[in-house]
């Protein structure tokens, strides 16, 4: 049950991520300015479920890894602070500023120098997210072996 729950939880985290992500690239790119302020509070708002489900992963991989020393489980394990600092130091502050720079109609430089960064922590995010879930699904295929 505890790896479902995590595999459940840690595709949800990864395509929250990568839907924030691609949501706000395109949105900037190729929307109009109301597309982008509804992206911007959009996410706000999906934090509310984004940030239990990023809880979930994390107290279900700690759960499920445990002590082990299997490589692929350490390089996960290793991953998880840094996946959850730029999450909470960075990802959340960055949404919040946004959404509320947006809904106030203030979309200028310091809304798109915070996007910037946001887009770069996000991308960073991903890419380490995407090695968890990889190595997830490498330790799961080594088990069965």
């Amino acid at each position: 049950m505890k790896r479902k729950v995590h595999a459940i939880a840690a595709t949800l985290a990864l395509l929250f991520i990568a839907t924030f992500w691609t949501s706000t690239v395109a949105a900037e790119f190729l929307l109009s300015q109301p597309a982008v302020i509804q992206v911007k509070l959009g996410i706000a708002y999906a934090l509310l479920v984004f940030i239990p489900v990023m809880v979930i992963t994390g107290a279900s991989g700690f759960a499920l890894g445990g002590k082990s020393t299997q490589a692929l489980i350490v390089a996960k394990r290793r991953r998880m602070p840094y996946i959850a600092g730029i999450g909470l130091i960075i990802l959340v502050p960055c949404a919040l500023f946004l959404a509320d720079r947006a809904q106030n109609g203030l979309l200028d430089n310091s809304f798109y120098g915070i996007q910037v960064v946001e887009l770069i922590a996000g991308a960073i995010n991903l890419v380490l997210m995407s090695l968890n879930f990889r190595d997830g699904l490498r330790s799961r295929h080594c088990r069965q072996q």
